[in-house]
């Protein structure tokens, strides 16, 4: 939902453990205002075959049993490589929160690339792209996103994107740990 993760995996919005995910992988995440809009931009280098990062970030169902703040996320429809997707959730900072509705125009290009693009909901615009980048010399994947998102309410003009940088951290940051988290069960099976 801040993609269906912001932009797609909508704004499913992020974890709190954040330094736990940086110990783990190189994790950043960078947000600007442009205009109306804020801007993201994450990535991290992950010690996990293509496949297994391709799953987690298109397990939409999932998502809510893992990032922070979603509430729902629900297929509504799939088409070949596209996917209609209804989430629900909050955007939370210190003792700002604001309820998130939206639903996702969702393209997929199978462990290449996911783009959406909100269609509806209580956003004005948002949208997203992640892309996965198989790093040959450490046997892992590099995984981007980059995404914006322009409400459909007032932002606090300073607490509005430390807000959202907050939120998506979170959210890009419980989908790494998801990631490093079923990596680790394939590594060392119970």
């Amino acid at each position: 939902m801040i993609a269906g993760v912001i932009g797609r995996l909508g704004f499913a919005f992020f974890l709190a453990a954040a330094p736990q995910v940086r110990a783990q992988a190189d994790f950043s995440v960078e947000a600007a205002r442009r205009g109306e809009a804020v801007e993201v931009r994450a990535h991290a280098l992950l010690d996990a075959p293509a496949q297994l990062v391709w799953q987690v970030i298109s397990d939409y169902e999932r998502l809510p049993q893992f990032v922070p703040n979603l509430r729902r996320s629900a297929v509504i429809a799939r088409n070949g490589n596209r996917v209609l997707l209804e989430q629900s959730g909050e955007a939370r900072f210190a003792f700002f929160s604001v309820p998130i509705e939206v639903r996702l125009e969702v393209v997929e290009q199978p462990l290449d690339w996911i783009a959406s693009r909100a269609v509806a909901g209580n956003l004005r615009r948002l949208s997203g792209r992640y892309e996965l980048h198989p790093d040959a010399a450490r046997g892992g994947v590099l995984l981007r996103y980059a995404g914006a998102i322009e409400p459909g309410f007032e932002l606090p003009p300073i607490v509005g994107i430390a807000a959202l940088r907050s939120s998506v951290e979170q959210q890009f940051g419980a989908m790494v740990q998801e990631i490093l988290r079923r990596a680790a069960e394939q590594l060392h099976p119970r």
